[in-house]
């Protein structure tokens, strides 16, 4: 609790993290004060920030619960079976593309581990494993991974997608900046991919106009068919199977790098290690890296 709070800068964000109410979470940081002789705190008008106590605390507190999860780790190794539950926070591109085959495939060899999937934007996975709201994250290179230690899982390619009556249609590939000129589809504001979009439209001077954005790759795809415009995804989340013209970008950065995240390797209990080497092998066995 005090780790989250110093850590979210304040009692409320704490509060809101731990499902309590923020009166609880102030109530158990005093009683810490009261049982250490010290203050752990500064009270801010908006928010807090550690004492230099707070701050030699919180060192103790992460080395301590580092500790827990490798005292954990090791003696799952020691229990009947290979049971347990896996929590997995994955970006868009990752759950669309690549893990429906590869949880397949574990779930298939380790059929008493339950596996709890959540789809987030590349940030908010990082952002989870951090927090230890999830074992695994599965998110863009393009974002940063903060304190995680971090293992290359896939590589993907950007195309753009246009209806075959479109100018770029008869193109075989295209640079990202050539179809600035036209408008774009693209997916709601938090996505990485737009992120990425709308920071390589800058570095050319230019903006991406949108015509509609949407929360998914499948709406993305229908409002391109329907002569909204055109739009970059992952080539692996458009069906083999469609009436859109695909055309590969030329930009360098059009094939990107999906990583797995965890807070700490050694300290996963033994059913998070093994998918975490699932997914790692998964990615020489396609060929990548």
């Amino acid at each position: 609790m005090f780790l989250s709070t110093i850590e979210r800068g304040s009692i409320a964000g704490a509060a809101q993290a731990k499902a309590i109410v923020p009166s609880a979470v102030s109530r158990r940081i005093s009683d810490l004060e009261y049982r250490l002789g010290t203050a752990l705190l500064y009270r801010l008008p908006k928010g807090v920030e550690p004492t230099e106590a707070g701050q030699a605390l919180a060192r103790h507190a992460r080395n301590l619960l580092r500790m827990t999860a490798r005292m954990e780790a090791e003696m799952s190794e020691f229990s009947d079976g290979v049971r347990g539950h896996v929590r997995i926070v994955a970006n868009t591109s990752a759950i669309t593309q690549f893990l429906p085959a590869d949880l397949s495939s574990f779930k298939s060899r380790n059929p008493e581990i339950n596996i709890a999937l959540r789809e987030e934007t590349s940030e908010r996975a990082v952002h989870d494993v951090e927090e230890g709201l999830a074992d695994i994250a599965l998110f863009s290179e393009v974002v940063s991974a903060g304190t995680l230690e971090v293992f290359p899982y896939r590589q993907d390619q950007l195309v753009v997608i246009t209806p075959s009556s479109h100018p770029l249609a008869a193109k075989s590939q295209i640079a990202f900046a050539d179809t600035l000129e036209y408008p774009h589809v693209g997916l709601q504001p938090g996505s990485s991919l737009l992120g990425h979009l709308v920071d390589m439209a800058r570095d050319q001077q230019q903006t991406i106009s949108f015509a509609v954005q949407v929360t998914s790759f499948d709406g993305v795809r229908r409002m391109v068919e329907s002569g909204l415009g055109v739009a970059v995804l992952p080539l692996g989340s458009i069906p083999a199977q469609t009436e859109l013209r695909v055309i590969p970008l030329s930009d360098q950065w059009a094939h990107r790098t999906l990583l797995i995240g965890v807070r700490e390797a050694r300290a996963l209990p033994l059913v998070g290690r093994k998918l975490l080497e699932t997914l790692m092998a998964s990615q020489k066995a396609a060929g990548g890296f």
